[in-house]
């Protein structure tokens, strides 16, 4: 159970104003935002991320299925020797620096977790190739360590989404990989990138500072690595066998909401000047949070306590008004220009609004589970 100092409801976070009748929602925006420049078939990271939303159904704005404008246009071969099997991958990003797989495996787990089957085929230069042999790949050049690695959450994600307790592969260094192990390494490595903040929630602090350590040196603050691991417990030998361990994670993901949202807020007091990359940070952290615990509701079968289910409303009520804010600056209308001179930001504007469209569409009907 989380210390009763975390009181979420005294955060100073309140819901954004009603908006006047010819405004768009926070969730109207966000979904609009993601919708329209998650869909350039030249951007296969964005669409991922269009997918992430919308699930198989996401298409490129030249009418294909994402997931086939990504395959066709970006997928590479590795030619087998005689008699081998081919390999497939994507590159990290294409020479002009456009991103493709910046983080391993993150497109073939968008396939996976967007409902693909398997033995979905997807069109390309050469002829087809099924997801089912992207998954082999992914198995191939996949090695145990990455368990430990910050970048291991979508590869994490991806396998075991195709294994279950007690299954294996062999990789293409002769390696017989244990999903077991590697998941139980994920947790352990998870436990150890929130040691400071499972402290200072014990310790009754309001906040822990975000200086890159830990978590924070994580892709997205470790929210990708924290459903990677968390949706290993939808089997129930695996909820029974981590328990206690699974739970204190959840309770210091909570922990987080508020002391990083006193940070943000502080942020935007003490430097006006970075508005925008701040409202931008706090759209991220809050559309994955709720993402995160999504998720986990659903694929576990977790039911909140009544504190949780607070600090699931404190944080949509938080993303609500961070998108408003950062609408009125004018920033999602600009993300095309943005592309040209901040290209980093831009990326953000558009990732981060379909995490938190997805985020928000997780919870919109909250009350009715």
């Amino acid at each position: 159970m989380l210390p009763s100092f975390v009181a979420l409801l005294g955060l100073g976070l309140s819901a954004a104003p009603p908006p006047s009748p010819a405004a768009p929602s926070a969730s109207a925006v966000l979904h609009a935002q993601c919708r329209t420049h998650a869909a350039d078939p030249s951007r296969p990271w964005a669409l991922a991320h269009g997918m992430d939303l919308d699930g198989k159904a996401f298409r490129a704005r030249d009418g294909r299925p994402a997931s086939d404008a990504i395959v066709a246009g970006f997928l590479r071969r590795e030619a087998p020797d005689a008699g081998g099997t081919a390999r497939y991958f994507f590159d990290a990003f294409t020479p002009d620096g456009t991103p493709v797989e910046p983080h391993p495996a993150l497109q073939v787990k968008t396939f996976l977790l967007a409902g693909l089957p398997r033995s979905h085929t997807f069109p390309t230069a050469w002829g087809k190739v099924t997801l089912r042999e992207l998954v082999a790949s992914l198995q191939h050049g996949f090695r145990p360590a990455l368990a430990a690695s910050p970048d291991g959450a979508w590869a994490l994600d991806a396998l075991s989404h195709v294994l279950e307790p007690g299954g294996s592969f062999v990789n293409g260094a002769g390696e017989t990989v244990r999903m077991d192990a590697v998941m139980d390494t994920a947790l352990a490595t998870l436990e150890s990138a929130n040691a400071e903040l499972a402290r200072g929630m014990k310790a009754g602090l309001p906040q822990v500072p975000k200086n890159k350590q830990g978590i924070y040196a994580h892709p997205c603050g470790g929210l990708h690595f924290f459903q990677a691991v968390a949706g290993w417990a939808r089997f129930p030998a695996v909820r029974k066998a981590w328990g206690a361990r699974l739970d204190a994670q959840v309770d210091v993901l909570v922990y987080r909401l508020g002391s990083e949202s006193r940070q943000y807020e502080a942020a935007l007091t003490a430097a006006p000047a970075y508005r925008v990359p701040v409202l931008v940070q706090m759209v991220k952290f809050h559309g994955h949070f709720l993402e995160a615990l999504g998720r986990y509701r659903d694929e576990t079968g977790w039911k909140p306590t009544p504190s949780q289910a607070r600090a699931v409303e404190e944080a949509k009520a938080a993303l609500a008004s961070a998108t408003l804010r950062l609408e009125a600056t004018g920033a999602f209308r600009d993300t095309g220009a943005l592309a040209r001179t901040q290209p980093q930001l831009a990326l953000d504007l558009v990732g981060d609004a379909c995490h938190a469209a997805r985020g928000w569409d997780l919870w919109a009907s909250a009350k009715a589970r």
